[in-house]
C-alpha cells in the first residue's frame, strides 16, 4: 500500500502557514526517531514526510500563482516563521469569493477579479482535487463562511476526498452532513479545531477536575485577546454565531447538571500582538462547606502552529480511517475538536484515539 498521502489546503493564512512549515521541517528528517512535540510519530503507515501538499486554494490575489510554499509567508500573514524550506512548488489555486471574509479585511488584501459563476469554479476545483488524488481536504475558512464551508464540503463530496473542518461552521457535526460523507464512506473530522494546549484544552481540563472532586462551579469566564487575520474577522460581530457556540458548548457541556453563568468570549485586539494570543480565565466555585473558591489564569501563546500539531494527526488519522474504508469514521474527531456531536471528557476519547491507532499501526 503507498505511504504517499496527498493533501489540498483551502485558505493559505497563519493556520495553514504553521501546517505547511511544520511539515516542510520533518521531510528532510528521519521520522522513524522519536520526534519531540509529536504524540504519534507514525498513525498507521504514515510519517510525517509522507504528506505532500498538492493544493493549496485561496483569493488573496498576491498569493494566487505563486508556490504554494511562497503563498504561506505572504502578507497579512503574521504567524512566526521557523522553517523557510520551499518544497512545495505546486501554484495556489483561486476560488470563489463567497461570504469568506468580513468588510473589516477588505482593506487588508487585494482579492483577485477572476469572474466565474458558481457551478464552473466547482467544477474545476473538483478536477484538480481528482487530478492530483488528494486523500484529504483541510479547510481553514474564516469564522462564519457559511457558503464557503457548504462549497468545499460539496467538492470533498463530488471528489472522494475525506474532509476536516478546522473552522467553526457545523458541517461534520450535523446530522444532515454527516449522513452525506457516511453515504460516500468518507471520512470527515469535525468542527472547529482545538489547539494543542490553549485555552479550551486547558479550560476543559480545569473544569473537568473540579467536578471530579465535587466541587460545585458557580461562574466561568474565558476572554481572548490577539490579533491575527481570523480574530479580524471575528470583529464583526454578526460572524461570531457559530463560534460563540462552538467555544461555550466545548466547556459547558462538562458541567451541564446544573446552572453556571459562562462567559467564553474574544474580547478585543492589539494589533502588534500579531499572531501570539493572550486568554484570561477564571472559575469560580464553592467547596465543602459552602466556602468559595476562584482560580485565574492568564495564557500566552503563539496560535497557529498550537493548531498545526493537530492537524497534522487528524489528516494522518483521515488517510488511515479512509484506506480501512471505514465508513464516516470520526470518533478521533472528539478529541481533537471543540464542536463534535457527543461531547465527552478528553481523556475518555484519548483512550479511543490511542486503540485505533494501535489497531491499524
Amino acid at each position: 500500500m503507498s505511504k504517499k498521502l496527498n493533501l489540498a489546503i483551502v485558505w493559505l493564512w497563519n493556520c495553514a502557514s504553521s501546517l505547511i512549515q511544520w511539515i516542510s521541517y520533518y521531510w528532510e528528517i528521519d521520522n522513524n526517531k522519536k520526534i519531540i512535540w509529536l504524540i504519534y510519530n507514525n498513525i498507521g503507515w504514515y510519517l510525517l514526510k509522507d504528506i505532500d501538499v498538492l493544493v493549496g486554494i485561496d483569493v488573496n490575489k498576491e498569493k494566487v500563482g505563486t508556490t504554494i510554499s511562497e503563498a504561506i509567508f505572504k502578507k497579512p500573514n503574521c504567524t512566526k516563521i521557523f522553517c523557510d524550506k520551499k518544497i512545495f512548488m505546486n501554484k495556489v489555486m483561486p476560488w470563489p469569493i463567497l461570504d469568506w471574509i468580513s468588510w473589516r479585511m477588505l482593506n487588508k488584501i487585494d482579492v483577485h477579479n477572476i469572474k466565474k459563476d458558481i457551478n464552473t469554479w466547482k467544477r474545476d476545483i473538483v478536477k484538480e482535487l481528482r487530478d492530483s488524488k488528494i486523500d484529504v481536504l483541510v479547510s481553514y475558512l474564516p469564522v462564519w463562511s457559511k457558503e464557503a464551508a457548504i462549497f468545499y464540503a460539496e467538492c470533498a463530496l463530488e471528489a472522494d476526498v475525506a474532509y476536516a473542518n478546522a473552522m467553526p461552521e457545523f458541517i461534520s457535526s450535523n446530522k444532515t452532513w454527516a449522513k452525506k460523507f457516511e453515504e460516500r464512506w468518507l471520512p470527515c473530522a469535525w468542527d472547529d479545531i482545538k489547539s494543542q494546549v490553549w485555552a479550551t484544552i486547558i479550560h476543559r481540563s480545569l473544569v473537568d477536575l473540579i467536578n471530579k472532586r465535587g466541587q460545585v462551579i458557580d461562574g466561568t469566564y474565558q476572554l481572548n485577546v490577539w490579533w491575527n487575520t481570523d480574530f479580524e474577522n471575528m470583529l464583526d460581530e454578526s460572524r461570531l454565531i457559530s463560534k460563540r457556540i462552538s467555544k461555550t458548548e466545548a466547556i459547558t457541556s462538562l458541567i451541564s447538571d446544573y446552572d453556571v453563568k459562562t462567559r467564553i468570549w474574544p474580547s478585543d485586539f492589539v494589533d502588534h500582538l500579531n499572531d501570539n494570543k493572550i486568554c484570561y480565565i477564571n472559575i469560580q466555585w464553592r467547596q465543602f462547606g459552602d466556602i468559595p473558591f476562584s482560580i485565574d489564569l492568564k495564557l500566552s501563546v503563539e496560535d497557529s502552529p498550537n493548531s498545526a500539531w493537530v492537524m497534522v494527526d487528524v489528516i494522518r488519522l483521515l488517510k488511515l480511517a479512509k484506506d480501512q474504508w471505514l465508513k464516516w469514521y470520526q470518533d478521533f474527531s472528539c478529541y481533537y475538536f471543540k464542536h463534535p456531536m457527543i461531547q465527552r471528557e478528553d481523556d475518555k476519547w484519548y483512550k479511543i484515539v490511542n486503540d485505533f491507532i494501535e489497531k491499524y499501526t
